[in-house]
């Protein structure tokens, strides 16, 4: 039907496949990297950076700002809290800029807790339990951060020994529920273990979003890093009902417009047409991204960023994400590390010959991987000569 992102109108406006990649890769910091001080405006400007692996979430944060070091991320999060870490898109843990964080919980909170709450009433709690064990959760963090056993003993102390379980699930349980609903995020490791604390003891700044505004925010800024793109890739993308993702669309008025990538469509914002047009298609530029790259997750269909013979060698089994080497806006090859002694070593297996000034530039930036994580790094190609 004309108009809702995922047929093409005669109206739409035509775009080449170059300028959408350099458009992609501009917005994503993959082009030139960001200043130091740009950290937190980084993570916003991709949607988030996926943090279920902390190893890997630094990485992506390398790879697209200059001259980083963990203890800058590290800064960010724990003693600036410009940085938030929580569950969000997808049910997933990301780190966010704590100012858009009522963004996030507003367009998503609804859907996100709604699956949360399926999944756990299979497995026996009810809506009502939740929502119990939900407000015990937050009294407890009041004032102080917790790793998951402490809280979990005192939920328990509140309300019985099978309340336990809940909190200390491997999948998150009602600490996942009330980071969801804006009430709870992660805190600083005490050693190898997890804290979470109370968001409104943890962080300050702007104050909730109707779900209206948030959805039609998060659909501007997903589409600012994404477009263009369709209805679907950003339900998918945000883990909402492809009906709750129209709804937000028809919400957005002229703001949101049709693109045509040969002949694709997808939607776009309207201020942003001209600099895709404008965007230069020449963008060679490559970079290492780690397991779960922002890059890599914003589309369900994925024939722009790998071919289909390499397809599994990317997304694997699971939902795991080899790291890959970007070139031009597409996997040109995947890379894995593995540490000897007090050396890195990088080992990258291309897909096809490559120039020598690509080359060069892996070797560039597996120096400055090394250098980000504290060690000299040595490289290995393999893959064709």
């Amino acid at each position: 039907m004309p108009g809702d992102g995922l047929h093409g109108t005669s109206g739409s406006e035509e775009l080449s496949r170059a300028q959408v990649s350099a458009f992609r890769l501009s917005r994503h910091h993959l082009l030139s990297r960001a200043p130091r001080e740009s950290l937190a405006a980084v993570a916003g400007d991709i949607c988030g950076v996926q943090a279920q692996l902390m190893s890997a979430a630094q990485i992506a944060l390398w790879a697209r700002v200059q001259d980083l070091t963990p203890e800058d991320v590290e800064q960010a999060l724990w003693q600036e809290r410009i940085l938030v870490k929580t569950w969000c898109m997808r049910g997933t843990v990301h780190l966010l800029p704590a100012v858009v964080l009522p963004v996030y919980v507003g367009a998503l909170k609804r859907s996100a807790v709604r699956a949360e709450q399926r999944w756990m009433a299979k497995h026996g709690a009810t809506k009502e339990d939740l929502e119990v064990m939900v407000r015990a959760v937050v009294e407890a963090l009041a004032g102080v951060p917790l790793t998951r056993r402490e809280l979990a003993l005192r939920v328990a102390a509140r309300l019985g020994p099978e309340a336990k379980q809940w909190v200390e699930h491997s999948w998150g349980g009602v600490v996942k529920q009330a980071c969801l609903q804006g009430l709870a995020c992660f805190g600083p490791d005490r050693g190898k273990e997890i804290t979470f604390v109370r968001q409104d003891q943890w962080l300050s700044g702007p104050g909730p979003l109707s779900e209206e505004e948030a959805g039609k925010a998060l659909l501007r800024g997903y589409l600012r890093s994404y477009g263009p793109a369709t209805l679907q890739d950003f339900a998918a993308w945000t883990g909402m009902a492809a009906g709750e993702a129209a709804s937000i669309r028809d919400r957005s008025g002229d703001e949101v417009i049709e693109g045509s990538v040969e002949g694709r469509p997808g939607l776009i914002l309207r201020e942003d047409l001209a600099a895709i047009k404008a965007t230069a298609e020449d963008h060679a530029t490559v970079r290492l991204l780690p397991s779960f790259d922002a890059y890599l997750l914003g589309h369900r269909d994925k024939s722009h960023l790998v071919d289909k013979e390499h397809y599994k060698l990317v997304y694997r089994k699971a939902g795991w994400l080899s790291p890959v080497v970007l070139s031009g806006g597409r996997a040109i090859g995947i890379w894995s590390q593995e540490h000897r002694g007090r050396r890195l070593r990088l080992k990258v297996e291309l897909f096809e010959r490559i120039a020598s000034v690509a080359s060069d530039q892996i070797e560039a930036e597996a120096k400055d991987l090394g250098r980000f994580l504290g060690t000299d790094s040595e490289l290995a190609f393999v893959g064709p000569d």
